[in-house]
């Protein structure tokens, strides 16, 4: 399926970033290499069974209280839970985030075509900030404009209405990309077209 159907006739695209243009799991998990790093040094506790639990957790039951089972289970103090929350914030990884290769594609072609493109990304804003100084744009970045949900205080239906009004765009000019449900009904609520990102990689 040539993806670039779906924008045939749009003038700008709007992604989410998490799990949209990359998985928000490879800067998680990077993010619990670096403090299970930070234990060893710190605790002389050895790293590489902490990341293996942090890991498993994770991908068996999400982010949700996560420092605290880790911390029960090998006995980290609470005081570190500074620690582990700071490096979301500040990370610097090992290795670079790396886009979705069909996203990557897409992303291209829509510069070549000379569409706008725009992330609307919720979440911490400086934890947003730090995933995109470390994702690989492949030159793309320059064509990138970003705009972070809850330092605006705006709901997401806003700054997508924002955008549309400020590039003098109707909403069947545009187009949303997000990852879950609750991006769709923000689109819908200006009646955006919107497409899950999953749709991008059939």
């Amino acid at each position: 399926m040539d993806v670039y159907q779906y924008v045939t006739d749009k003038q700008a695209v709007i992604f989410e970033l998490d799990n949209v243009l990359f998985p928000e799991k490879d800067y998680l998990l990077q993010v619990y290499y670096l403090f299970a790093q930070f234990i060893e040094y710190t605790e002389q506790k050895n790293a590489q069974p902490i990341i293996n639990f942090m890991q498993a957790e994770y991908e068996n039951n999400g982010t949700d209280v996560l420092f605290e089972k880790t911390a029960k289970q090998f006995g980290i103090d609470e005081k570190y839970k500074y620690n582990f929350d700071l490096l979301h914030l500040n990370a610097r990884l090992p290795l670079k985030l790396l886009l979705f290769k069909n996203m990557l594609e897409f992303m291209q072609e829509l510069v070549v075509n000379r569409k706008q493109i725009f992330i609307v990304t919720a979440g911490n804003p400086e934890q947003q900030l730090n995933k995109i100084k470390q994702t690989e744009w492949n030159g793309l970045e320059q064509y990138l404009t970003v705009y972070f949900v809850n330092e605006l205080g705006q709901s997401k239906a806003e700054i997508f209405q924002n955008i549309l009004n400020s590039n003098n765009l109707s909403p069947n000019q545009a187009l949303v990309v997000g990852a879950n449900k609750f991006d769709e009904q923000q689109s819908k609520l200006i009646n955006l077209p919107y497409i899950v990102s999953l749709e991008i990689y059939k």
